[in-house]
Formats: C-alpha cells, structure tokens, sequence
C-alpha cells in the first residue's frame, strides 16, 4: 500500500511539472505578433446561402508559436460549416510567441475571422 501511495505521488508531481499556465496579455505579458494568417474558405452550402459575418476563434498562441487549443466564442454559422471553416484556418496561423519575463509563453488569443462574399 505504501509503495501505491508514493507510485501515486510522484505520478501526481509529474503531471504538476507538465501543466503549463496559459497567459493573458497585459501585466507583463507581451503579445504574440502574427506572422502568418490563414483566412477561411466558405463551404459551398454557406455560399450558396450567401451567409456573411463574423466568427470569434478563442486560441492558445503556444510558447513555440504554433496554435494549440481553438473553440468558438461567436458564432456565424454552426450548421452550414462556417465556424468549423475558422477553426481550421486559426489552427494554420504562426505567431511570433508572447512573452513574458523575456520567455515565450503559452497566450489566449482572440482571432476574428471573417467571411465577405464579393
């Protein structure tokens, strides 16, 4: 039993080590600066339903620059494919990581992607 018990501490530890606060910007937290952005395609059953708006992608800009987690905080479209469209192109974007303390960090970031027929 005692053994289990201190199998279970250091496995706990170990996943203390491994989580990774996530920032906001401000309070010494520099933000992480676009490098390449990838708009989102329309679905072909949104253009045909000439939808137009906007979708708010909440992501994780990570300490290497990359988009981790994605979800919508607003959505245009959840039927026609509109908003899953942004999360896959928020998912392409490359940042210049935030910082903070001069070290590249993990941010919450905010994407608005657009959708304007022409």
């Amino acid at each position: 039993m005692r053994s289990l018990a201190g199998a279970l501490a250091v496995i706990a530890s170990l996943g203390v080590l491994q989580a990774q606060d996530v920032y906001k910007v401000g309070n010494g937290v520099a933000a992480p600066v676009v490098v390449r952005s990838v708009k989102p395609d329309y679905t072909p059953e949104a253009l045909a339903a000439r939808i137009e708006g906007a979708v708010s992608v909440e992501t994780i800009v990570k300490a290497d620059g990359t988009v981790g987690d994605a979800k919508i905080v607003k959505s245009l479209d959840n039927v026609l494919g509109l908003d899953q469209q942004a999360v896959k192109a928020a998912k392409q974007w490359l940042f210049k990581p935030g910082t903070k303390d001069g070290k590249a960090v993990p941010v919450s970031v905010t994407i608005e992607m657009t959708f304007t027929l022409k």
